[in-house]
């Protein structure tokens, strides 16, 4: 159960290595290009030699993770934006691939009123195509909180994209603070138990490849995406506690995407927040 966080690469892809060690994290998320464009420039072999080896020095290997740019819509009727959707995700896999990461953790989009139903071929057709233009790493799909026409806001139209597609390397990132608002009550041990009951009727828990440890500022069944410190949203501390002790999480990496105290990102004392829940849940003591 390695505690990580969403780090900057701005400098270069190694500085986000030494970012995440500043932090004390065992685990790390990235993007590799600007996420809020389609642009994206190769990396040069020195700045991948560099980033590899301090992460093998700094035990963030096994770990790393990057999450596609948010432009990304496999529902969308624009066909040019779909293919610049599917290009940005090939060269996401493939940057995956050279850096060693586990895989890409991306948003499907939104079906923008037309119905699941009506885009679930597309979607399936833009994930293989993505996976046949890639190597081995994982094309990682995250639930979202439910709102407006969003695609992947409950365990079951996941599933059905999951079959769809076909693929081994098709997994799931689990958001905290997404699953509380789209109505899985992570705030208890019996609200973790019933929510990872259903996800390993759906899903299977095997598919799980990560968690985005984030606490809510918004309530349960409210479809809002907004993320709080761990400890401070409706989660809170005993929700964390509750996911933690539950076995489907023993071996997932979880990883940070808070505000932060200081409202710059995740930071050492929301790492130290969930590290303190951890030997909790684990029975640690020092």
């Amino acid at each position: 159960m390695k505690i990580g966080a969403h780090v900057s690469t701005a400098g270069g892809l190694d500085k986000a290595i030494e970012r995440a060690v500043a932090i004390e994290a065992e685990a790390i998320q990235i993007f590799g290009s600007p996420p809020q464009g389609w642009a994206a420039k190769p990396h040069a072999p020195e700045i991948i030699r560099q980033f590899t080896a301090k992460a093998h020095e700094s035990n963030l290997a096994e770990a790393v993770f990057l999450h596609g740019v948010y432009l990304v819509n496999l529902a969308t009727e624009n066909q040019n934006n779909l293919k610049k959707g599917i290009d940005s995700l090939t060269y996401y896999l493939n940057l995956a691939h050279d850096i060693h990461a586990k895989g890409v953790i991306f948003h499907v989009g939104s079906h923008k009123g037309i119905g699941f139903d009506t885009v679930l071929s597309q979607i399936a057709t833009a994930m293989k195509q993505a996976l046949d233009r890639s190597e081995d790493a994982w094309l990682i799909i995250e639930n979202n909180a439910g709102q407006g026409q969003q695609v992947g806001g409950n365990f079951t139209e996941i599933k059905r994209i999951m079959d769809a597609v076909g693929s081994p390397r098709v997994k799931v990132c689990l958001d905290t603070a997404h699953c509380l608002a789209s109505g899985y009550d992570l705030r208890s041990e019996q609200g973790v138990s019933e929510a990872m009951d259903a996800f390993e009727s759906t899903i299977g828990l095997e598919n799980l490849a990560a968690v985005h440890a984030n606490d809510s500022k918004a309530p349960l069944n409210s479809n809002v995406d907004r993320h709080e410190n761990i400890g401070d949203g409706h989660i809170g501390r005993e929700g964390f506690l509750s996911i933690m002790r539950h076995p489907a999480f023993r071996d997932a990496p979880f990883l940070l995407e808070v505000p932060g105290i200081e409202n710059k990102g995740p930071d050492l004392e929301n790492i130290h927040r969930l590290k303190s829940i951890r030997e909790e849940a684990l029975g640690i003591r020092r």
